[in-house]
């Protein structure tokens, strides 16, 4: 039997942490080669720490994208996230690139040929979630988190006055009866500042942040909101801590509240599996849950190296659902080809649409014109309303 009255908790991290600027560098590079050509192969991994960045991974593409190109793109992806500090700073920090080309071991098993589809890149499993907590169909502790470091992103980039620094966390802990958030117990945020301002104001600068994305009345009690409870933060961003590409997975997906596979997104192309089968079944729960069959969904799919469509497609209402899952199942199959290819087309994953998504959550987020988060979609919906 499952608990109806509980407390649960989710963290967020801000652009500025240290594996968040990992993830904005290696995504950078990724829009770059699929900007330059949309079948481009990108498997790259960034370690930043203090001023120094170092690229590696393997790649397959214009060779206009070279290590200059790629030295070029990490350092905007700095400036942009606003690091112009002495321990790490966009123009000082010394870049190292060790990147080459896929392997023909690898591209032999994943390239289409005669006969054969395109195959997944590697084997694997990915879920995808959504529940009716919020509007955006998402788990409300980490949907919350990373509103309130989004918010304070904004408000630091709109005004260079603002005594804080690129690199923060959050926490959220709401508490549930009847298994629906109800208030929040404690709200954590531990936010980077300048050396002239002390904890009592940067409390206050973040105060309203909270209280404008908490629901009316949800907000903890004043001795459980906690912010930089060590009493000081400074140093911070990859000069106070190392970072590296894809170490943020549950920040990126659902906070804890539905299964991970384990593979992280950042860094990837969209034949890529744990990228591009993670944002289907995300898009297929998200489009259960907004057509009324359940009031949240999971959905895992599994892949082989090589081959084209999943071995599984599992799918689990909580015993919210309206529907049969094995039909279900089924239905979503018919809806949405699974295989790579299929995945990469029907949500048009070929677009330099990736740095947007390191940091605040790759999901949860509004669908743009440019196509953009289209795996938050909900165009299925009549669809599934009419199969059933």
């Amino acid at each position: 039997m499952s608990l109806k009255d509980y407390l649960f908790t989710s963290e967020s991290v801000s652009e500025g942490h240290p594996d968040k600027v990992a993830d904005r560098i290696s995504d950078t590079i990724v829009d770059a080669f699929l900007e330059a050509d949309p079948v481009s192969r990108v498997a790259l991994e960034t370690l930043c720490t203090t001023n120094l960045i170092v690229l590696a991974g393997e790649v397959r593409g214009p060779k206009s994208i070279d290590h200059e190109l790629m030295e070029h793109a990490a350092r905007q992806a700095v400036k942009e996230i606003g690091y112009e500090q002495d321990g790490f700073h966009w123009q000082n920090a010394k870049i190292d690139v060790y990147v080459h080309s896929q392997s023909a071991d690898i591209a032999q098993g994943v390239d289409a040929a005669g006969n054969k589809d395109e195959g997944a890149g590697d084997q694997g499993i990915m879920f995808g979630y959504a529940c009716r907590e919020t509007p955006e169909l998402m788990p409300a502790p980490i949907q919350y988190a990373h509103s309130i470091l989004s918010s304070l992103a904004q408000a630091r980039h709109a005004d260079p006055k603002l005594p804080l620094g690129p690199d923060a966390k959050s926490q959220v802990t709401l508490e549930y009866r009847d298994g629906k958030p109800v208030r929040a117990t404690s709200v954590v945020v531990s936010h980077q500042h300048f050396e002239s301002v002390g904890q009592e104001e940067v409390r206050e600068i973040i105060r309203p942040h909270v209280l404008k994305v908490l629901p009316e009345g949800w907000m903890c009690p004043e001795d459980h909101f906690y912010v930089n409870p060590t009493g000081r933060f400074v140093i911070g961003g990859p000069d106070g801590d190392c970072g590296l590409t894809g170490r943020k997975i549950i920040v990126d997906t659902y906070g804890g509240s539905a299964p991970h596979g384990g593979g992280a997104f950042s860094g990837k192309d969209p034949t890529k599996v744990d990228r591009s089968a993670a944002y289907a079944a995300r898009y297929l729960a998200k489009n259960v849950v907004a057509a009324g069959l359940a009031e949240k969904c999971v959905i895992q799919l599994s892949y082989a190296i090589g081959v084209s469509r999943p071995l599984s497609v599992y799918v689990d209402t909580y015993d919210t659902g309206s529907v049969d899952e094995h039909k279900l199942s089924k239905v979503l199959q018919d809806l949405m080809d699974l295989s790579p290819r299929g995945i990469r087309t029907h949500l048009g994953l070929n677009k330099p649409i990736f740095a947007r998504t390191s940091s605040y959550g790759h999901f949860g987020r509004t669908p743009t014109a440019d196509g953009g988060f289209s795996w938050e979609k909900t165009d299925l919906v009549d669809q599934l309303k009419k199969a059933f």
